[in-house]
């Protein structure tokens, strides 16, 4: 059982890894070294694809004194070997005495802390595992379920409309609401819109910082495009800020194997209620997150496009966050399921 100091080594690790920021296609990952008296020796962090794996970046800084130290990290150490050696080898080699860890690792790189009990060394694993499992989500579940996780970003006047009756959609919300997509949109490493949104605002579909400036490059989700239209090579969606890819295929499941291919985790769906209601209707949104400006349109085009005819159709979306950003309202949740299984289910009883 985890003692007390290394339960607050992990709440000091999980802190660490978050305050890195994304590092996709990576997990975001805190190790924290403990002397045998329980006395901090360094943390570590991961920040991102080729840089050094939490565990190896504490052990650097702990140098000789790791020897006989408590190695408490978020996340399962991997012996998996990439760009970087196994974790589970830079543990072994430094003399560690005890490895304590949150989330079990669901990638290439599990089996680690068996690894590790069978060379002798201490073992606890499952510690604040709701929160270590919080810190790699949307990493964790491409490696689970086999395909990105989504969240569908829309925004909507409160009689529930996206855009006008002339297909016009930019600058429903305010500005401060448009900076507070940013932070949401820095989670993920694909931005995907449908050609007819493409076609119709010429969007950027890139990360921007406070003034409003476009990430590096290296930073940037990769743009995906989804359809068989054909967009002019002039559209900002096509400038250098950021990879772009268009996929012509109008299947979500089939989009989302290419991406998943392409080793995206976490897919930012924004742009066209028709592309959000065909991954609606399949079950595949996993986050909404929704920003509704006080204000009506009174005709236009509604968020979703599905082909729901009945309240049977109805699917609930269970609220995580209601916060008011600036003037907006910003609603965050998760699909539940839909009327008609829940009617199924009683009806069977």
């Amino acid at each position: 059982m985890a003692t007390q100091t290394e339960i607050d080594a992990m709440r000091r690790a999980v802190a660490a890894a978050r305050e890195v920021g994304p590092t996709l296609p990576n997990p975001p990952v805190g190790c924290v070294l403990l002397a045998p008296d329980g006395t901090e020796l360094a943390v570590g962090v991961h920040r991102g694809a080729g840089t050094d794996h939490a565990e190896v970046d504490a052990l650097r800084q702990a140098g000789e004194s790791a020897r006989g130290a408590t190695a408490v990290v978020t996340l399962e150490p991997c012996r998996h070997t990439g760009r970087t050696g196994p974790c589970t080898r830079a543990l072994l080699d430094a003399g560690v005495a005890r490895v304590v860890h949150g989330s079990a690792d669901p990638a290439e790189g599990a089996g680690g802390a068996d690894e590790l009990r069978r060379a002798g060394i201490d073992v606890e694993g499952g510690v604040l595992v709701d929160e270590t499992d919080a810190l790699i989500e949307f990493w964790a579940f491409r490696h689970r379920h086999g395909r990105p996780f989504v969240t569908w970003k829309y925004a909507a006047t409160l009689d529930g409309l996206s855009a006008a009756p002339d297909g016009s959609s930019k600058w429903i919300t305010s500005e401060i609401a448009r900076r507070d997509v940013q932070r949401f949109r820095a989670e993920c490493d694909a931005i995907m819109a449908g050609t007819y949104s493409v076609l119709a605002d010429d969007p950027r579909l890139t990360v921007r910082d406070d003034d409003g400036l476009p990430l590096p490059r290296e930073r940037q989700p990769l743009r995906v495009i989804v359809g068989e239209s054909t967009i002019p090579p002039y559209y900002r969606v096509f400038d250098r800020v950021a990879p772009t890819v268009q996929i012509a295929s109008r299947e979500p499941r089939k989009v989302l194997a290419e991406l998943a291919d392409r080793g995206i985790h976490h897919v930012w769906l924004e742009g066209g209620p028709r592309l959000a209601g065909a991954f609606w209707g399949e079950g595949l949104i996993d986050r909404v997150i929704g920003y509704i400006a006080p204000a009506m349109l009174g005709s236009g085009r509604a968020a979703l496009e599905g082909e729901a005819t009945t309240l049977a159709d109805l699917r609930p979306v269970e609220l995580t966050d209601l916060t008011r950003v600036g003037p907006d309202i910003r609603i965050i949740g998760r699909p539940g399921r839909m009327a008609r299984q829940e009617m199924t289910h009683e009806e069977g009883h």
